[in-house]
């Protein structure tokens, strides 16, 4: 069987058994499945030889890049050792133990407990849990209405997908869970309208105020956002929201949740996007990042607050999962981490290949459909717009985004397209030669695109 006989072969097998997450699948049949075969630093490789730049890490996750034996070999070496047990029935095991320590290094000093699950959206249906069920030891079970964001994403399960301010995923997954209410997103470029960035930005966080002050202080119990809307576009907040929608959670006594699972692990030139926004949150979803992707693991950074009430005065948290703190993941997840404290790999972020990433993405700020290049560390968004001055989008939302996304992928590049946000998360042992082949695949793209829908 030659290597085109090969990928029909899996092609047709992925369409008879395989319903595939976030996709079409009967326009993906008519098509045909790409099949990815290896991968090695940032790029993945196709079974008909193609060669990508993998400008998303996978799922916004292979911060360490691809093929790092050292991640293999830690799992290899625990799965011979203890390749499963559970941290049900009073038991735990080595890995799980010394992932818990060194988490608890690289949080804010006010995280000191973490609990484990597989996913993002796990950890998310988690913090669901641990908000309603904080608020209860407390004596307030009737605080339990949670406030998130329109266009936030925190997961496909209910939970999640009830916390995630998406209406596509809201029309399919009805009813959701009951009380968890959304207000505007701070997306400056879309809705700032005549606005400075500092005015939205207050004017963004002063939604919740106003929402808790509609519910009452005495039925709202916590607050959820992204540090950066990742699944949304890559919305980067305006320098003065993160510190208001701090103080108003201070001043009603709401739990601050930090949905880290896209910013963790360095993405945004420090541990976590809490740091680099300055954030306190009470709790912290982390997963993506954590391992890397090498293995499946999430976690809930759980602050002192709250820990100290769970711990000292619930008894038993009936919740977890048969895969909780999975020693072979703990045992990935803890050499993702010296990898990426032993080579600097944060402050090369910060430092170094951040500003440059930024630098040259900026250059395409010129091209006539891009309206501008937002990023903080290694994370991009770039609005593609039919008129620059005036910010103002296409008609049709995420139909050009579509067109130029398939584009990148005819010339080598796989970047996300987020409606018309083409958005990037590249692994963070990217390079500066790399990052210049990345912009100038992207610009080919651009024009691509720009001359289908007669633009250029």
């Amino acid at each position: 069987m030659n290597q085109p006989e090969k990928t029909a072969y899996w092609q047709n097998l992925d369409q008879q058994h395989h319903i595939h997450p976030f996709t079409d699948s009967a326009d993906l049949n008519k098509k045909g499945t790409r099949i990815i075969t290896s991968a090695s630093g940032v790029f993945i490789k196709d079974s008909e030889g193609n060669k990508y730049l993998d400008g998303m890490a996978g799922l916004w996750c292979v911060n360490i890049g691809y093929g790092r034996k050292e991640l293999a070999e830690a799992a290899y070496k625990q799965m011979l050792e203890l390749p499963y047990y559970n941290n049900f029935f009073q038991c735990a095991h080595e890995p799980v133990i010394e992932l818990s320590k060194v988490l608890a290094d690289i949080t804010p000093a006010h995280m000191n407990h973490v609990f484990y699950a597989n996913s993002g959206s796990e950890a998310n249906d988690t913090v669901v849990r641990m908000v309603r069920q904080y608020w209860n030891l407390k004596g307030k079970p009737e605080k339990n209405y949670i406030v998130s964001r329109k266009n936030a994403y925190h997961g496909s399960t209910i939970a999640g997908a009830t916390l995630g301010g998406m209406a596509g995923m809201h029309a399919q997954g009805g009813p959701m869970l009951p009380n968890v209410v959304h207000i505007d997103q701070p997306y400056w470029y879309g809705e700032g309208g005549d606005y400075t960035p500092e005015e939205f930005g207050l004017i963004a966080a002063r939604k919740l105020e106003a929402k808790i002050e509609e519910l009452g202080a005495d039925k709202v119990g916590a607050f959820i956002g992204e540090p950066v809307q990742g699944a949304g576009g890559v919305i980067i907040p305006p320098s003065t929201y993160w510190p208001e929608i701090q103080r108003i959670c201070q001043k009603y006594d709401i739990l601050l949740i930090a949905d880290e699972v896209i910013c963790g692990f360095g993405r945004t030139g420090n541990w976590f996007g809490s740091d680099t926004f300055n954030i306190k949150p009470d709790l912290m979803a982390m997963a993506k990042g954590m391992s890397s992707g090498y293995l499946p693991i999430s976690a809930v950074m759980v602050g002192d607050r709250v820990a100290n009430v769970l711990i000292n005065e619930g008894g038993e948290f009936t919740h977890g999962f048969t895969y909780s703190g999975h020693p072979a993941s703990a045992a990935v997840a803890l050499e993702n981490i010296r990898i990426i404290r032993d080579e600097k790999m944060i402050e090369r972020v910060r430092d170094d290949i951040g500003p440059y990433f930024r630098k040259q993405l900026a250059t395409l700020e010129d091209h006539p459909l891009v309206g501008a290049v937002e990023s903080v560390g290694l994370i991009a968004g770039m609005p593609l717009v039919a008129d620059k001055k005036t910010r103002k989008g296409f008609d049709k939302p995420g139909a050009v985004g579509t067109i130029c996304r398939d584009f990148c992928v005819e010339n080598g590049v796989i970047m996300r397209a987020c409606g018309d946000r083409m958005v990037l998360s590249p692994p963070l042992i990217i390079s500066h030669d790399e990052v210049d082949e990345l912009v100038k695949r992207a610009r080919a793209a651009f024009d691509a695109t720009a001359k289908k829908i007669g633009v250029m």
